[in-house]
């Protein structure tokens, strides 16, 4: 007899019933992990741009991080829409929702840029904050099936390591393409894999959650995820202030590639602990996970302090990454270590992460 799905289960990318079954199967993750994987190719591409186009065209040193903060800001309001239309409409039209919105923001950057229009800039970042507020729920969607091993999720965050790695010679051949308008390129290639992130999730199972969440699971309040919010809120604030800082500090001292080299870095350290993570599940545990991801965000806050090369800056980004990385997961782990979680406290949940990430993209001016 095939086990019935969990009630207030979250979206399964895996085939009805397969929740308990040992065999994983991955035809569903597939579109999953290429649609994040663009997702966050354009959001590398984006951050990498964003601090030094504000950087260029503020009209006053006080909003050069403006655009930065934009793109956070999208995405903390995004985070509770999101969370409920993954149940309303399902995975498939809330993703492409997503996507599409980081293909207008795309857009409205090239012509911001190509225009010299500071308005326009943050305009773009922030649509093109939304797409991402949609995209952070990528892992939720994927924690079903971690819950039955880590090879789906090994696909999902491998993938997204990937994409970190082809940004850099992605971002200098469109550069090229482009010349001599400026970071123009860099934008276009942004929207361009947003649309290759829309045709991926085009491609995923219109699924909806199947069960109502049950008293029970109501009855968990919101007191359960209070300690991991914080601590995940603490790293996101760690994080966004030292990346927008970075790309400021970097081209002070070396090429513009530089800089796309630098955050690309960072992404990859942000998803290459989960594939590690991902052959030895037993060693995720949420409490040490977000304990270490702290200790290594501290670490790059202070190689970042004492950078003064191309190289130092690149180095300290790692380290954000990689505690930023293993803060999210062992922070998320963590709200989900009870069991399935209703949609209201997720969206609660992220939307607290992303705040804390405006208010470090408003105080990045102050370390740059």
């Amino acid at each position: 007899m095939t086990d019935m799905p969990r009630a207030g289960q979250l979206e399964c990318i895996c085939e009805p019933g397969a929740l308990g079954d040992t065999i994983v199967h991955y035809r569903g993750a597939a579109p999953l992990a290429a649609g994040f994987a663009f997702s966050v190719l354009g959001q590398v591409l984006t951050l990498s741009v964003l601090p030094l186009a504000g950087l260029s065209l503020a009209p006053s040193r006080g909003l050069v991080t403006l655009p930065y903060a934009a793109f956070y800001i999208g995405a903390a309001l995004a985070s509770l829409p999101a969370s409920l239309l993954l149940d309303t409409v399902g995975r498939r039209a809330a993703f492409s929702l997503g996507a599409s919105l980081g293909v207008a923001g795309g857009l409205v950057l090239v012509w911001a840029l190509v225009s010299m229009h500071f308005g326009a800039l943050a305009l773009g970042a922030f649509w093109l904050g939304i797409a991402g507020g949609f995209s952070l729920f990528y892992r939720h969607a994927a924690m079903p099936v971690a819950r039955q091993g880590g090879g789906a999720l090994l696909i999902v965050f491998g993938a997204a390591t990937a994409a970190s790695l082809i940004a850099p010679t992605l971002a200098g051949l469109a550069e090229a393409i482009a010349a001599p308008q400026v970071f123009a390129g860099t934008a276009a290639a942004a929207a361009l894999a947003h649309v290759a992130s829309l045709i991926a999730t085009a491609a995923l199972p219109n699924q909806r959650r199947r069960e109502q969440e049950p008293k029970t699971m109501r009855a968990q309040g919101w007191r359960s995820i209070l300690l991991p919010t914080a601590i995940g809120t603490l790293g996101w604030l760690a994080m966004t202030a030292l990346m927008g800082a970075t790309p400021m500090a970097v081209i002070g001292c070396a090429p513009p590639e530089a800089v796309v080299g630098a955050v690309a870095w960072h992404v990859m350290a942000m998803y290459a602990p989960s594939l590690a993570l991902a052959f030895v599940p037993r060693l995720a545990s949420p409490v040490p996970l977000s304990a270490l991801g702290c200790l290594l965000l501290g670490a790059g806050a202070a190689a970042f302090t004492l950078s003064a090369a191309a190289s130092g800056f690149s180095a300290a980004a790692a380290l954000v990454g990689a505690g930023w990385s293993l803060a999210l997961l062992g922070t998320t782990l963590w709200v989900h270590r009870n069991g399935p979680i209703s949609r209201w406290l997720l969206g609660f949940h992220d939307a607290t992460l992303l705040t804390g990430a405006v208010l470090g993209a408003l105080a990045a001016n102050f370390f740059a």
